[in-house]
């Protein structure tokens, strides 16, 4: 992440300097790509007042804060506390949408095998049922599918956050799908 400091109507101190700049660089932790990040502090002072302007911008983020305070560090700990909160909010929301992504319906289909007239089978398509999967443990999808008599059920995953299946296997157990995990 690239911090550039603009100071206005004072000469600040080397503590000053690394205190805002260690302060700052803890915002990297919410940028994927740190390489395109532009964090602008703009610092000020008019008589009592210390004034803090700061510009976060990425690729697809621009956002800034404003504080003032009669206390300089202070009002580093404010503005860098509301950047936070606001790329916080953020990431929670791309988190939602990716999520929201992740429970949409399910079609599922339901073959038949019909003999024609020579012999051959035949598939046909019975039956399509659409339904979004609920957020559940494997644990949790196991019971529901012990009560509900099918013979598999897909679910979203809470703990891996991914589409799985658990099906019920021949000798009564439980078997797991869960296509997002390698071999």
């Amino acid at each position: 992440m690239n911090i550039s400091f603009t100071f206005k109507n004072f000469e600040p101190s080397e503590q000053l300097r690394d205190y805002a700049a260690k302060r700052f660089e803890k915002l990297d932790k919410y940028v994927v790509n740190t390489d395109n990040a532009d964090l602008q502090v703009n610092l000020g002072v008019e008589k009592t007042r210390q004034m803090a302007d700061v510009v976060f911008t990425t690729d697809r983020t621009h956002i800034s804060a404003y504080h003032e305070s009669e206390d300089m560090y202070a009002t580093l700990d404010l503005v860098h506390d509301k950047l936070e909160a606001q790329l916080r909010k953020i990431n929670e929301k791309l988190k939602e949408r990716r999520r929201g992504e992740r429970l949409a319906s399910v079609r599922t289909h339901f073959f038949s095998y019909d003999d024609d007239q020579v012999g051959k089978s035949e598939r046909q398509i019975v039956a399509i049922d659409n339904y979004s999967p609920k957020p559940m443990s494997v644990d949790e999808a196991a019971m529901q599918l012990d009560t509900l008599k099918y013979e598999f059920l897909v679910f979203f995953n809470s703990e891996t956050e991914r589409i799985n299946v658990v099906y019920r296997r021949k000798s009564g157990d439980f078997g797991l799908i869960d296509p997002g995990v390698e071999a």
